[in-house]
Order: C-alpha cells, then structure tokens, then sequence
C-alpha cells in the first residue's frame, strides 16, 4: 500500500511540474497576440510587418519541438526545459524594446517561441507518458493539456490587469518575469531516473533517430496524422494572434480567456475519451466542430455574446487535438522517440500555425476584415476531419518484452 501510494505521488508530482510549466509557457505565448495592436501603435510598422513576427514563431516553436525532442530522448528533459523557460523569459522582456521587423522576429519569433518550444509539448507530453503507465497516458496528456488551457486562461485577463497598471510594455515584462515560476520543473522532469521509482512501464524501445524518421515518414498513417495537425495549427495560430483583434480589446482579452477556461474542460474530456474510442474518430468529431462552429461565427452578428460564446465552442476544440495525436503517436511507435516524433508533428502543426498567423494579417491589410481566412478555415478543418478517417491504428514499433 505504501507503494502504491509513492506511486501515486511521483505520478501528481510530474502532472504537475509538467502542465505546470505548459501552464505558464502557453499562457505567455498565447497572450501575444492581445500586444498586437500596442505594438503596432508604438513601432508603426504595420498589422502585416508584427503578424510576420508572429508567424515566424509559430514556425520557429514548430521548428525547434523535434531537435527538442531529440535531445529529450537522449539526456532527459530537465536541461531542455530548463533553457528553454529561460528563452522564453528573456525573449518576452526584450519584445518592448524593438521598434524593427527584425527586432520583434528576434525577440518573439526566435527567443521566446523558440524557448516555448523547448519546454513544449513534444519534451512535456513525452516526459510524461514516460513516467505513467499505458492506461494512464490518455488521461495524463489530457492533465498536461488543460495545464496550457488553464494558463492561457489565467494569463490573458492577467495581462489585461498588468497593461491597467503597468502599461503594455511593463505588462509584457511583468509576464517574462511570472514564466520563471516555471524553473523548479526542469528539476522534476530532469530525467528517467523518477520512472523506476513510478513504476511505470519497462524501457522503452529507442531506435537510432535516422531510422526512427524513415520509419515515420513511410507510414501512411502518421502522415496523415501529421497533415491533421497541420489544419490544427492554422486554426490556433489565426485565433491567437487575430481574435483580441475583432472586438474592443477588454472583450478580445477575455475571449483568449474562454478559449482558455473551456480548452480544460474539453482537455480533460478528451484524455477521458481516448483509450474509450477511437482516437482517429475523435479527432474527426473535433475538427467538424471546429467547421460548423466557425461558419456559424461567420454568419452572425459580431456582438460581445456572439464572440464569447464562440470562444467558448473553439476553447472546447482549441487543443483538445492533442491527446489524441500523443496517444496515436505512442501507439505507432512507442515512447522511445516520442519527444522527436510528436515534435515532426508539431512542426506540421505550426507550418499551418505559420500560414494562420502571417495570412491572417496579410488578409486583414489587403480588404480590412478576416472573413477570406474564415472561409480558408472552415474548408481546411473539413478536409482534416475526413482525412482521418483512413488512419490505421495499428503498431508501428512493437515495444520490448519485459
């Protein structure tokens, strides 16, 4: 009994440390977007030259989660976090500070998205499935998940309240100083030594990174998959960074917010979900939500009840793709190079995270509204919930005996 309950206690313990830090990492990055119009009022250079910013760090946090990952696998995720907390910190203090295109890629773009990407999902999620046993794992990620939901919620009213007393450049600073809570994370997540004592599962197969990807890269499936999140990333991105935009900016500010409360709530049912159904079924059911909901925006007055309530149904689907995506991930090839392989994922996710954010601003300057991304959205998330549904369950990667 004893052991179970030390069990017990490692496995809260990492849940903890890890949407802890997702709590505080996606909080900040998810609240960038409502320093959009501050920004481009201080620096003048346009909606288009920021959304560039911003584009390239949804790209750049894509683009460092699989050498994150990678280095996860081989020394642990501790040291990985530890930096990339850092990153993410410094690159969210200096952002008031440039007044050039270039300067706010440095800063938002490469710094702090490159340090949210280091301690992101592919490292968390990873370190987390590690460290709790298959029948856990759906709900584990799904704890994991909400943790950024709950910080994007707590974070985006909370930099409206600094910007009150503070101003939008001592608010942003104020944030870089709050993600270091972060640190004591890098700790807990430092390595496997804390699976043994878990109990968690035999060692993983790890298989040399090269083969890992040719094995990836040649399975139907996981490229589906891939293209899925591909339409996910485009969706989160343009709501991130262009929604504060549509309304009065204590209305925009509160729907982040929403987007937040209720991405916990459809986190946690999506971790309870998946090892019930299928996982590619449910990520079908998601991104038909997401198109039906999104028309229906489309189509009605632009009123504060119509904007939180269509919060409220994208904070059901924001992010509730990733259990899903993890366990399908796990499933195909285990927890050996989960860290890289969900990390090629998310690169896809944030390519369209790419085209999202920067499209979005294009658009908007070009006819001075979003509704051609609106309609570019509604038709992607149709096609990603029917190209999941020749996904093939099955093992990729069989583990090793215990």
């Amino acid at each position: 009994m004893k052991t179970d309950a030390h069990k017990h206690a490692v496995w809260w313990l990492v849940l903890l440390a890890a949407a802890g830090t997702f709590a505080l990492t996606m909080g900040t990055r998810q609240t960038m977007g409502f320093f959009l119009s501050p920004l481009n009022t201080a620096t003048g250079l346009g909606v288009g030259s920021i959304s560039l910013a911003f584009a390239f760090g949804q790209l750049w946090w894509g683009l460092t989660q699989p050498f994150a990952g990678a280095v996860a696998d081989r020394i642990g995720a501790g040291r990985v976090l530890l930096a990339g907390v850092l990153l993410v910190a410094l690159g969210t203090y200096i952002t008031p500070l440039m007044t050039s295109t270039w300067g706010l890629i440095l800063a938002i773009g490469v710094l702090s998205a490159g340090g949210a990407g280091m301690a992101g999902p592919s490292v968390l999620m990873a370190a987390t499935t590690r460290l709790m046993p298959a029948e856990r794992r759906g709900m584990a990620t799904g704890i994991v998940n909400a943790g950024g939901s709950f910080g994007q919620f707590v974070m985006a009213p909370l930099a409206a309240a600094l910007t009150l007393g503070l101003g939008w450049a001592g608010a942003m600073q104020a944030l870089a100083l709050i993600v270091l809570l972060a640190l004591p994370a890098a700790w807990v997540l430092r390595g496997p030594g804390p699976a043994a004592a878990a109990g968690a599962a035999p060692a993983p197969v790890s298989l040399p990174a090269g083969e890992a990807i040719r094995k990836a890269l040649a399975n139907p499936s996981y490229l589906l998959l891939s293209a899925g999140f591909f339409v996910c990333g485009f969706h989160v991105a343009f709501l991130a960074t262009h929604l504060p935009g549509v309304v009065a900016a204590p209305v925009g500010a509160w729907a982040l917010g929403i987007i937040g409360l209720f991405n916990i709530i459809g986190s946690l049912a999506m971790g309870w979900a998946v090892g019930r159904w299928r996982m590619k079924s449910l990520l079908s059911l998601v991104y038909a939500t997401r198109a039906v909901a999104v028309l229906i925006f489309l189509l009605a007055p632009k009123t504060e009840a119509v904007m939180l309530t269509f919060a409220a149904v994208m904070g059901l689907t924001f992010l509730s793709t990733v259990p899903p995506t993890v366990g399908l991930v796990a499933k195909f090839f285990g927890t050996g190079n989960m860290a890289m392989l969900f990390g090629l994922v998310m690169l896809s996710h944030q390519i369209g995270g790419f085209l999202g954010a920067w499209l979005g601003g294009q658009v908007f300057e070009a006819t001075g509204n979003y509704d051609w991304i609106w309609y570019i959205d509604i038709v992607l998330a149709v096609g990603a919930a029917l190209i999941h549904l020749p996904i093939r369950e099955a093992v990729v990667v069989r583990p090793r005996p215990a």
